[in-house]
């Protein structure tokens, strides 16, 4: 039997109206373990703050949970912020995670702050504007994560776990970054996907072997919401469409019920917002999924794909997912052109 084409899970920890983090953090057990015994390669956990609607702020803790109560699935970061924190805190808590879960832990790396700059300082964070100190952070990392014997300042634990690095982008910094450090390249397709086609061409053309990975290796961010119809999906989705939109126009709320026909609805600027993410999304039956997720793929070439499907019912999110590990025989590695 061939191997599986890589999927995994990117769950934003969505608190959805009239629920709690509480609530949403026993959502987040039942998919991990669903998500494990399904054979997904990842679960990955976003750091934001200040976001009412988003509760994996502490996104250490909750992937040490997450990794608590599963058995093989790899469980990660995508990403932690590192300018919000000190490389050495960072290279501590991960190399704490991969010692109590050795061979399981990712950390995806991202210079964005993941909150505005009034949640910015509060996090205490030093609002530079130099571009190369988020590259001098991460090779500071890398260092205190290696068996290197000459180290300053030792992270303990830390040293020598050599916690696989990924750097993630929603635009060109992010590939070049990735691509002249040798690592992994996981970029934001599914809520920023303008620059995702260039992108993915500076990250290949320009890659360079490292002690890390030999080939370019790049993961893309993907909408899905499945269920048993086409119709029954896109009403689904729509807890996630205007969410989007509401984000975009600089108001994010918790993730609401879903309402029919919200596109046709939404107005000029709602379609305009979700067109572009539309264009990183597969909604429908089984069928449909397959479809579109492998033209996705054909299209970009993507090495992995990272499924995200924020629904407000988690019974429905679960059911997605499921049609999803249905899907996963069936999608193909893009063929390479001649």
């Amino acid at each position: 039997m061939s191997a599986l084409y890589p999927l995994s899970v990117l769950d934003l920890a969505p608190i959805a109206q009239g629920s709690t983090a509480s609530d949403s953090f026993k959502q987040t057990i039942a998919l991990a373990q669903q998500a494990d015994q399904a054979h997904f390669s990842r679960y990955w956990l976003a750091e934001h703050h200040g976001m009412i609607g988003i509760a994996s702020a502490a996104t250490s803790v909750l992937i040490g949970h997450v990794a608590n109560h599963t058995q093989r699935i790899r469980v990660g970061a995508g990403g932690i912020m590192l300018p919000n924190h000190s490389p050495l805190v960072i290279a501590e808590q991960f190399g704490t995670l991969e010692a109590l879960f050795p061979n399981r832990i990712d950390l995806g790396l991202g210079r964005a702050p993941g909150s505005d700059q009034r949640t910015a300082q509060a996090l205490r964070r030093n609002l530079s504007s130099d571009p190369n100190e988020f590259p001098r952070d991460v090779l500071e990392l890398l260092d205190y994560l290696s068996d290197q014997p000459e180290q300053p300042v030792p992270a303990v634990p830390g040293r020598g776990s050599n916690v696989p690095v990924w750097i993630l982008g929603s635009s060109l910094f992010g590939a070049q970054l990735a691509a002249m450090f040798g690592l992994p390249y996981a970029f934001a397709s599914h809520f920023a996907p303008a620059q995702m086609m260039d992108a993915i061409e500076v990250y290949r053309t320009h890659f360079k072997p490292s002690q890390y990975l030999a080939k370019p290796y790049v993961m893309l961010g993907f909408n899905v919401f499945a269920a048993d119809t086409d119709s029954k999906a896109h009403y689904l989705a729509s807890s996630w469409q205007q969410s989007f939109v509401s984000l975009r126009q600089g108001k994010p709320i918790q993730l609401p019920p879903p309402v029919a026909n919200y596109l046709e609805r939404s107005g000029p600027m709602g379609q305009a917002v979700m067109d572009h993410a539309l264009n990183c999304a597969a909604i429908g039956s089984l069928e449909t999924v397959i479809t579109q997720t492998q033209a996705f793929i054909d299209k970009t070439g993507a090495d992995e794909l990272m499924i995200t499907s924020n629904m407000f019912d988690p019974q429905s999110r679960l059911e997605s997912y499921a049609l999803v590990a249905q899907a996963h025989p069936h999608l193909k590695a893009a063929q390479p052109t001649l």
